[in-house]
């Protein structure tokens, strides 16, 4: 079966985030497949490659990332949310002529259109807080 998830929890203030990360590995451990994860609202601070978690929490940004990297996972991440929220590519950056990128290894940028592209491609859309 393949599945869609979409995260709305900042890693740092809910638990949205880390339930997420666990509910597609357990999938991907059962053999399902993950077309896209979508972050969206305040779940884009998920792909910040400037969060530093204390060393006594969990580093949700490294376990996307190695999710991602072993399993070609599709970490998109809503772009109107992003640059409201202050996180974005190299080449969003540029465009809006600010001082720096900090959208993380592995996340892409992209509109809602992707989110609705995957939900009539996917068998199942699951949503993590909200």
């Amino acid at each position: 079966m393949q599945f869609t998830l979409v995260v709305y929890g900042a890693p740092h203030s809910a638990q949205s985030a880390a339930t997420a990360l666990r509910f597609a590995r357990a999938l991907l451990t059962s053999g399902h497949s993950i077309l896209r994860v979508f972050f969206y609202g305040d779940g884009i601070h998920n792909g910040n490659a400037l969060s530093c978690p204390p060393q006594d929490e969990q580093d949700l940004l490294g376990q996307w990332q190695a999710l991602q990297q072993s399993h070609q996972l599709d970490l998109t991440i809503c772009i109107a949310a992003a640059q409201r929220r202050g996180v974005l590519s190299d080449s969003e950056a540029v465009r809006l002529e600010k001082p720096a990128a900090n959208l993380a290894d592995g996340f892409t940028l992209a509109g809602l259109g992707q989110l609705a592209e995957a939900t009539a491609l996917s068998d199942r859309l699951v949503s993590f807080g909200g």
